[in-house]
């Protein structure tokens, strides 16, 4: 494998006025206001990572606390500090590369700087957009499955009713015992992964037409998972489907560093375990968003609960829901879909049919469908392809969208089984945190971050 990135294509990324209209009726969430988007760079002195580092081994001795079990929560302070370091240095090292970038007045290189650089680079435009215009040319009536579906919120109700009924007949189980951990791997990570998948649904306002009636029933599904995160899922999720694959803004993308650690066989098999951590930690570590109100009250809101339920029922019920997010995040099949969604597997066959000239290049493909029955389990979270097309389009409608523009879709690669792309995700070695398409320019922070745009 050369060491050398990847270029996929030469044209530049321009968002029209034509899109941005459309944007409004698909994307579910406001757009911008005017003004220049800024990236924050990170600090290039070690205070500022060190403040968070603290913060973040604080956040976990409190779970500590909650559980009465400090070794193996220990251990995860040490994981999170670890990936905490490795994405702070890497947000320092993105900043720079940027700065560099933006300093340049040449086109583009076909070859990218940094020889150790091995992601995919491109230089088109996210491929999304204009697959949308073009179903929407052929297929107009596709728009009227946007908007909300109200099966989410009983469904939410549910699943949240199941783990409290857990938590509670686990409460005077050891928590090391072969019970303990059997039904948090079995139900409680599944159904954890199913409430992530319901905040991510929700983010989009697929649950209820008021944007703050989304916000209360995100904060509600956020109560088995343990720790707050669902105000701050919505604005970093929308600037991914907003900013695919752009660096410095699209956080789902390994950094760097990431990808030069961990890429080995042991590397990636320590990545898929404590992935979840990954995923926490990156967005904090590449840029911040403002607090709001609605973070306050799902703080707050998630704080009491837990403060409930230990005074009720001890500190393993509150043990058993941070068990639970921690394996729906590592080696689970429902976890698969982290990776499937937008790493590219078939790195060798694709790098064989490239083209020296940039010109003629083969689109990389970014995202990738899954159509098996874990679906069923994740509000069709595998039809991937289809979700970032129309992000307004709820999970129930996803098949439908697949249905009526089939020939959009039956040639676009696409997963068999999460299960064996984490197998192969680790054991392949032409597979890594190197294989994600990344473009240096496009895309933009959703709402520009105004509190009232971040709350609706």
């Amino acid at each position: 494998m050369g060491a050398q990135s990847r270029v996929i294509g030469s044209a530049s990324h321009k968002v029209s006025g034509e899109w941005a209209s459309l944007d409004r009726v698909i994307s579910g969430g406001p757009l911008e206001k005017g003004g220049t988007l800024r990236v924050r760079d990170p600090s290039p002195h070690g205070e500022r990572g060190g403040a968070r580092l603290l913060k973040v081994e604080r956040c976990f001795r409190v779970c500590c606390f909650l559980s009465h079990r400090p070794l193996f929560f220990g251990v995860l302070v040490m994981a999170a500090s670890t990936i905490a370091t490795t994405t702070t240095l890497a947000g320092e090292q993105s900043a720079t590369l940027r700065a560099n970038m933006k300093s340049s007045s040449n086109p583009a290189p076909e070859k990218h700087e940094d020889q150790d650089d091995q992601f995919f680079w491109s230089y088109t435009e996210e491929p999304h957009r204009s697959r949308r215009m073009a179903i929407i040319k052929a297929h107009p009536e596709v728009l009227k499955l946007c908007g909300p579906e109200p099966l989410t919120i009983p469904l939410v109700l549910a699943v949240v009713a199941l783990q409290c009924t857990c938590a509670y007949l686990l409460s005077n189980t050891p928590f090391w015992s072969w019970r303990f951990w059997l039904t948090a791997y079995v139900i409680g990570a599944t159904a954890n992964q199913n409430l992530f998948l319901a905040i991510h649904e929700i983010s989009h306002n697929l649950a209820f037409k008021s944007g703050l009636a989304n916000r209360l029933l995100a904060i509600v599904a956020n109560l088995p998972i343990g720790i707050p995160y669902s105000a701050s899922f919505r604005p970093y999720h929308l600037t991914h489907h907003k900013s695919l694959g752009v660096d410095g803004l699209d956080t789902d993308l390994p950094t760097a560093l990431e990808a030069f650690f961990l890429d080995s066989i042991a590397g990636k098999a320590f990545f898929c375990t404590f992935q979840i951590l990954f995923y926490a930690l990156r967005p904090m570590m590449v840029y911040q968003i403002p607090l709001t109100k609605i973070h306050a009250l799902n703080i707050a809101v998630q704080l009491l609960f837990d403060y409930v339920l230990i005074q009720a029922w001890g500190g393993k019920a509150v043990g058993y829901f941070i068990l639970s997010s921690f394996l729906a995040g590592s080696l689970h099949p429902v976890a698969g879909h982290f990776i499937a969604e937008h790493y590219v597997f078939d790195r060798a066959s694709l790098e064989n049919k490239q083209s020296r000239d940039p010109k003629n290049r083969i689109p990389v493909p970014e995202t990738f469908s899954y159509y098996g029955p874990l679906n069923l389990l994740t509000y069709n979270v595998g039809l991937h392809n289809e979700h970032h097309d129309f992000p307004a389009i709820p999970w129930t409608r996803l098949w439908k969208v697949n249905e009526i523009a089939k020939e959009f879709y039956q040639d676009l690669p696409y997963h068999r089984s999460w299960v064996g792309v984490i197998w192969q995700f680790i054991l392949d070695k032409e597979v890594g945190l190197w294989c994600r398409v990344k473009r240096k320019e496009g895309g933009r922070k959703v709402g520009a971050w105004k509190e009232e745009e971040i709350q609706n």
